[in-house]
């Protein structure tokens, strides 16, 4: 394994040396120039990261599941990501999972040891029941933590769809990996602070796992998040207007529709846009593999026989 000294991560920032020693608005300055430099990084690995949205939503479409799996702040913002996606893309919570060494007082408090065994890793998927059909993204800006590798290891044995994301060249977990998600985004600001930049090229990046995923999926119309999951008055409020903005009704027939509807916006557009009932709304989805935009196109397409009626006319 590559010594941690050597590592891109652990490296000396040249800008960053006097930093103890500038006034507070010249430090944020730097940290914020810094920080810009994060998306160009991501920005050159997109072809790779375009690769692992295909694989991610394949796998969700024929049944199997998203783990992502890391230790302390690579940890916590797998599970950051996987949290988010039941409230805004209506996702099982058992669909896109996120694991971290040390369990849930990891999430809270650091257990740093947890992260140097490889066994933990394996076995927190085979708690979950991983299978071939399943895809791991293993998290370490180092790339080489063993929990970590453990994980993407056993994965790999079962012939699952393995994906790294680390930053750092080369990194031990990419010989574990399918596809190998490396954002180099230079040294910390603060020597082997990777919860900063690294940190933030990894929230990227699994922004666009997710969200790629959720749009291939039909989980959108537009830019519009048509499965969100209106389990509170905030959410509640943006599906209303998400019905009002595809359907031009007012208020009082959107929040209808969505009573009859029992929240699913994408159910209560296809009601209002079409007067089925949703009943019909549900098969005419379903057809559809539950996506909006073909169930419409479906369903006001104009059928030839009519069109030859009316031109005899």
């Amino acid at each position: 394994m590559i010594e941690l000294s050597k590592l891109a991560t652990e490296q000396r920032n040249p800008r960053t040396q006097n930093i103890d020693e500038m006034a507070t608005l010249d430090m944020l300055r730097l940290i914020n120039d810094e920080d810009g430099l994060v998306p160009f990084a991501v920005g050159r690995i997109l072809p790779k990261v375009a690769k692992a949205v295909d694989a991610i939503a394949a796998a969700l479409a024929n049944g199997g599941r998203l783990f992502y799996i890391g230790a302390g702040t690579s940890g916590r913002l797998g599970i950051l990501d996987a949290v988010e996606c039941p409230p805004t893309y209506r996702t099982s919570p058992d669909q896109i999972i996120g694991l971290i060494a040390g369990g849930t007082p990891a999430i809270f408090k650091a257990k740093e040891g947890a992260e140097d065994d490889p066994a933990l890793g394996a076995a927190n998927l085979k708690a979950h029941d991983f299978s071939a059909k399943d895809v791991v993204v293993g998290i370490a800006a180092s790339g080489r933590t063993p929990y970590v590798i453990g994980a993407l290891r056993y994965a790999q044995e079962l012939g699952a769809t393995t994906i790294a994301l680390a930053c750092t060249r080369p990194a031990a977990i990419a010989k574990y990996a399918d596809i190998a998600l490396l954002p180099l985004v230079g040294p910390e600001v603060i020597t082997g602070s990777t919860r900063m930049k690294a940190g933030t090229a990894q929230k990227l990046v699994l922004n666009m796992l997710s969200t790629g995923a959720m749009v291939k999926l039909g989980k959108t119309y537009g830019n519009l998040m048509v499965d969100v999951n209106a389990s509170n008055a905030k959410l509640t409020e943006r599906a209303t207007h998400i019905v009002m903005d595809v359907t031009d009704c007012s208020r009082e027939e959107a929040a209808d529709a969505l009573r009859l509807a029992d929240g699913r916006a994408k159910l209560a557009i296809l009601h209002v846009l079409t007067g089925k009932s949703i009943a019909d709304c549900k098969a005419l989805l379903a057809e559809n593999a539950g996506r909006l935009r073909p169930a419409l196109t479906e369903e006001t397409a104009t059928d030839p026989s009519e069109d030859a009626a009316h031109d005899g006319k």
